[in-house]
């Protein structure tokens, strides 16, 4: 299975959690731009990747260094067993990729012993390290493939994002799929349940009938539930509509114009020494007895048709990849070629689940998704992760992509869960984006440790002369609700903490006001003015307090240029070395970035 749940199980998120139309009425805007004053995109609207430094490409070499690390640290036990036999990871902005780098082994094991579960090695000089351009069966990723397959023809007009599935396919409308529409596919809203085990079946026509037969196990349009056939409706539907099977669109209208030689469904076995194996698929925990997958690809459901399937089935490598990405963060253009307009890129990254919060979804990319996408989760952070270790993460806010690539199926799947490496690196891709500080050379900051409460305390103040009032400013970016940023009051040495409401403003916008006192998930990663009222008090302390619990962090939070005013004058001033000296800092320190 590609995806990441099985039927009747947890969601992807939850699994990730256990372990650590088109042409009419919608008008889209690009958010605004990053925390770094020159981002990459700037200078060069439609870059072309090449290979760079941190610094051409606008990141901090010492982050991008421990996301290789922490990265290493995968091919040990995780707790128990390795997270995956070797990876690649590659990570850039703009126009640079400033980190490809391969580790680990793209085939260790020729075989998984149940009885003793322990993986059984090929000799040492049978085994094959990872390269920049290994091969890596994407699983679900291969689901963005057919999407924009999808959206190239919604902008063509041959299809109609609102339209039924059922007027293209008038056997899918069976057992009460009658008005499942094509938005509904792309946004997993059709019912569907997650996966049905097609290779069962024993004809490519008794496969179909399985997905004519069933049945919604919500009403559509009512819940989200990720489901691999809602992809391989939409390969049914694309391939009635054009006449042309799914690997001949994706050679024609993606991989041919963006040149990407290395993304194809069915790899020749020529390309096998190249690929990273995945599984030893045996019963019980595969569906299909079929030895070491090597070359082909791993999920049954794929593998049963033909290994060309709308939720699996792509093969590509790390470069590929990131010039797809380029290409969506571009508008839809690489170089001389265009694969979509720019409205329908903004369509796969914009959000069509608001009616399901936390399963934010565009037309075929997942968006703002801490559980894999770390730090770098935004609204308008797009990605997607396949269930043999690989992922892709697009933040056009910073401009950014980030690239990991594992064979975490290999010897066995048993021997990973949730998303830990994808989320550790993509939090150190996050933190080499920099934050400059508003004014000054450094800026308090956060940090982003989990399960932990920052404080930063400033010495007491007499305003007893009333009028008091604290301005500075504030970037703030932390996973929604679950990680909080709140301004507190004392005016009795500390012993009790009481709210400070306060008020966020930026140019162009109106001010916004914080009555709890309190900031939580994403604000734009640009600075604000932040101004509160001071109560009245001879021993006033006013502290920054940060907590976050033990899953996943945002970007995190900045106070810059704190500054205390009152009738009776200035009561503190960050400028000031002396009161600067006074500050209590328990896990925010300065920073540079």
């Amino acid at each position: 299975m590609t995806h990441e749940a099985a039927s009747g199980g947890p969601t992807r998120r939850q699994l990730a959690r256990a372990g650590l139309a088109l042409g009419g009425a919608l008008a889209l805007a690009p958010l605004p731009a990053g925390p770094a004053a020159a981002a990459p995109a700037a200078r060069d609207r439609r870059p072309t990747l090449r290979h760079g430094s941190a610094a051409r490409a606008g990141l901090l070499p010492s982050h991008l260094r421990r996301l290789v690390t922490d990265a290493e640290a995968f091919l040990g036990p995780s707790p128990v067993h390795p997270w995956y036999a070797g990876a690649v990871l590659l990570a850039g902005r703009g126009g640079t990729v400033a980190l490809h780098r391969p580790i680990g082994m793209a085939v260790r094991y020729r075989a998984y012993d149940e009885k003793t579960d322990t993986g059984v090695e090929f000799p040492p000089g049978e085994q094959i390290p990872m390269a920049e351009d290994t091969v890596f069966d994407l699983a679900s990723v291969s689901k963005l493939f057919t999407s924009i397959l999808a959206v190239q023809q919604i902008e063509r007009g041959a299809l109609g994002l609102e339209a039924k599935v059922a007027a293209y396919l008038p056997d899918f409308g069976r057992a009460g799929k009658q008005d499942v529409t094509v938005r509904q596919l792309l946004t997993h809203t059709s019912g569907f349940r997650a996966w049905i085990p097609l290779y069962s079946a024993p004809t490519h026509e008794a496969r179909l009938e399985l997905v004519w037969n069933e049945a919604p196990v919500s009403a559509p349009g009512t819940a989200y539930l990720y489901s691999d056939l809602n992809l391989i409706s939409l390969q049914l539907v694309l391939e009635r509509i054009t006449g042309r099977s799914l690997d001949t669109l994706l050679r024609e209208e993606i991989t041919t114009p963006l040149g990407l030689r290395r993304t194809r469904y069915n790899p020749p076995a020529s390309w096998r020494p190249g690929i990273a194996a995945t599984e030893d698929a045996r019963k019980p925990w595969s569906g299909l007895d079929r030895g070491l997958v090597w070359g082909e690809v791993h999920d049954e459901n794929a593998y049963a048709l033909g290994g060309v399937a709308g939720h699996a089935g792509v093969f590509s490598d790390a470069w590929d990849l990131a010039v797809l990405g380029r290409t969506l963060l571009n508008g839809g253009v690489y170089g001389r070629h265009r694969i979509l307009a720019p409205e329908s890129v903004e369509l796969m990254f914009t959000d069509f689940n608001t009616a399901f919060p936390g399963d934010e979804h565009g037309l075929g990319f997942e968006l703002y998704q801490h559980w894999y996408m770390g730090a770098m989760a935004t609204p308008r952070t797009a990605g997607h992760t396949g269930f043999t270790g690989t992922s892709l993460v697009l933040d056009p806010t910073t401009d950014s992509f980030l690239v990991v690539l594992g064979n975490s199926v290999h010897p066995v799947r048993s021997w990973r869960s949730g998303s830990a490496p994808r989320v550790a690196a993509a939090n150190h891709l996050a933190r080499a984006v920099p934050v400059r500080p508003a004014r000054g050379r450094t800026a308090w900051f956060s940090g982003t440790a989990v399960s932990t409460t920052a404080t930063l305390t400033l010495p007491a103040l007499d305003a007893s002369h009333g009028g008091a009032r604290l301005r500075c400013a504030l970037w703030s970016d932390t996973e929604p609700t679950a990680d909080v940023l709140a301004l507190e009051a004392s005016t009795d040495g500390g012993a009790g903490w009481q709210p400070v409401p306060f008020t966020t403003s930026r140019p162009g916008e109106e001010p916004r006001p914080h009555p709890s006192g309190t900031v939580t998930g994403f604000s734009g990663r640009v600075w604000h003015r932040m101004t509160a009222d001071l109560p009245a008090a001879r021993g006033l302390v006013l502290r920054w307090r940060y907590t976050t619990d033990r899953l996943y962090v945002g970007r995190g939070c900045y106070v810059d240029g704190m500054r205390v005013e009152s009738a009776g004058g200035v009561l503190f001033d960050e400028a000031r070395p002396a009161d600067t000296a006074r500050v209590e800092a328990v896990g925010w320190a300065p920073s540079a970035d």
